[in-house]
């Protein structure tokens, strides 16, 4: 039997279209993880404390990232907000007057941090390809499910990235969205005493959606394979017979 003329079966061919697709998959995933400022927490939750970390990638081919400009507007406010050290970057932050005052440890507080800016050092910053992740600290959170913090990521150039325009459930994701926080479903999750200043935590990298994608893509694969191998052997047992 001259096997070289004996066509090969349809799942090999299936293979490749499943192999291109998973890698789109990725790709497309990969890229839309990567493609906004973001802004996660493992520990924060109502009432609690916790780390915020915000992922800035550059999205500038020529220009370094140069400034970070995060508000936190009254409905997000912090009675206590820290900011982690950064080597290269500077951070100043910026106080408002409460509408209502908040009460921390028996204390009422009537200003809170309203801006956190970072601005890196002469010639340094975020260069293109890369990217950076910026942390704060505080609590208590207020009791929402969700916050929002309008950012202003500013390159070398001159130029600005407004991440500011509000994600609205039902709707498409806007060009610009400013950054959402998830807060935990229960405070029992979150420390409800302020951690140590030197205490530091890494949002979890299996929430995002380039981590699923990568799954969905890798269970895919697995799939194709098994298709072909099921297939070169019935195909071995029709010409055998």
């Amino acid at each position: 039997m001259n096997w070289s003329s004996v066509s090969l079966p349809r799942p090999v061919s299936r293979l490749a279209v499943v192999l291109a697709l998973a890698t789109g998959v990725v790709a497309v995933g990969g890229g839309a993880a990567s493609a906004h400022v973001t802004v996660a927490s493992s520990d924060a939750a109502p009432g609690g404390f916790g780390k915020l970390t915000f992922r800035v990638p550059n999205e500038s081919d020529t220009a370094n990232t140069v400034s970070l400009r995060i508000q936190i507007p009254e409905e997000a406010a912090m009675a206590s907000l820290r900011v982690q050290p950064l080597p290269g970057w500077t951070a100043t932050t910026t106080t408002a007057e409460l509408t209502e005052p908040l009460e921390a440890h028996g204390e009422e507080i009537s200003s809170y941090v309203s801006v956190v800016e970072f601005r890196a050092a002469d010639g340094g910053g975020i260069a293109p390809g890369e990217f950076q992740e910026f942390a704060l600290s505080g609590g208590p959170f207020p009791d929402a499910e969700n916050l929002a913090f309008p950012t202003v990521q500013s390159y070398s150039d001159g130029s600005d990235a407004a991440w500011i325009e509000p994600t609205v459930a039902g709707q498409a994701e806007p060009e610009r969205p400013a950054p959402v926080l998830t807060l935990a479903a229960g405070a029992a999750a979150a420390p409800t005493t302020e951690p140590a200043a030197e205490e530091h935590g890494h949002a979890s990298p299996s929430s995002e959606p380039g981590a699923l994608a990568l799954i969905v893509a890798f269970l895919a694969l697995l799939l194709a394979i098994g298709g072909v191998v099921l297939g070169v052997r019935a195909n071995r047992r029709t010409v055998s017979s």
